[in-house]
């Protein structure tokens, strides 16, 4: 009798763990932040764009010196917002190019700071400005711009979505899926996610170099409009957004600029070449794509911007401009195969 007491006691002490962890899953799962639920009709105005359900997108913009010849519509990163391009912003508009960026869902001074309110949000937000842009600027050619995460929201609309545009531009996409994730990555985000989603992560020990412009890193550390610890069931959430950017990505068409570092530390070699091809495969798509051997993750403000800031300039002016270093992305995913 205690021996099958104890047995079933081992096997109970056994079952505990796991017995938790569903109850804890069954209770918890990530969080998306509800639209605000009005039905209005869609604006710009000088500081904000108001969106259909009457949420509002706070606005920076870099008008261009002496006029208008070309408008460019930037989205900035994880946990970032407009301002990340005052850099860009600034050298655009001495060149003629107008430059209008805008404060994502749930980032910069939005309502529901730091909370993730959806990839199809995200998506839609972009559908939206790109039309009020198109309807104040109907005769001046209009790109998209998207850096990191913003990038994933542009290849996502774009795979999706009939964009009225002339170009993308994409700034080290965040393309890091999870099918290019090792399986017990895959399971930590899912597993955490759906045990504690509100848990807030720094990265504060990992050794990662966004940018080798120390001052500017700096400066971002000091601003509270900034992220400084994010929610794990907003990482779930980028997750699913790049998911499906890198999954779509064959189905975009047009003309497309194509920017990444060499010493990227936060997107991956692996999921950016896997883009590059997938993009490099895709019909009716005029891809250029330049690597840029000393660029890190912040290509717009590291410290050789100006050379990655003249190339959008130049791209821009020449629309599908084939640049001398258009092979080099190729040239080093052919070498990153080789050394998987």
């Amino acid at each position: 009798m205690v021996s099958l007491n104890r047995r079933r006691l081992i096997v109970i002490c056994r079952l505990a763990p796991l017995l938790a962890m569903t109850v804890l899953t069954a209770c918890a799962k990530p969080y998306i932040q509800p639209s605000p639920g009005e039905h209005t009709a869609a604006q710009l105005t000088a500081s904000y764009a108001l969106m259909e359900d009457g949420y509002r997108l706070p606005l920076s913009q870099w008008p261009a010196v002496p006029q208008t010849r070309a408008v460019v519509l930037a989205l900035h990163g994880l946990n970032d917002y407009s301002i990340a391009f005052d850099n860009l912003g600034r050298y655009l508009s001495d060149h003629g190019i107008t430059v209008i960026a805008y404060d994502q869902r749930g980032f910069g001074t939005t309502a529901g700071h730091g909370l993730w309110h959806g990839s199809e949000r995200l998506s839609g937000d972009l559908v939206t400005m790109t039309r009020l842009l198109r309807e104040h600027y109907s005769d001046t050619p209009l790109y998209v711009l998207g850096e990191s995460m913003g990038g994933a929201v542009v290849l996502s609309s774009l795979a999706s979505t009939s964009l009225d545009i002339d170009g993308s531009v994409l700034v080290a996409p965040a393309v890091w899926a999870r099918q290019t994730m090792p399986y017990y990555q895959r399971a930590a985000l899912w597993l955490a996610a759906h045990t504690f989603p509100d848990k807030r992560l720094t990265g504060k020990n990992l050794d990662i170099t966004p940018s080798d412009n120390i001052d500017m890193l700096r400066a971002l550390h000091q601003d509270d409009r900034v992220i400084k610890a994010t929610r794990v069931d907003v990482l779930y959430g980028i997750s699913n957004l790049m998911d499906k950017a890198l999954e779509r990505a064959g189905d975009v068409s047009g003309n497309m600029l194509f920017l990444y570092g060499s010493h990227d530390d936060i997107i991956p070699a692996l999921p950016t070449c896997e883009l590059y091809g997938n993009l490099t495969n895709a019909e009716n798509n005029e891809l250029t794509a330049i690597l840029y051997q000393d660029g890190y993750h912040m290509l717009t403000r590291d410290l050789q911007a100006h050379v990655v800031l003249q190339d959008i300039a130049t791209w821009i002016d020449e629309s599908a401009l084939q640049i001398n270093t258009n092979n080099s992305l190729r040239h080093y995913c052919a070498t990153q195969a080789k050394t998987e």
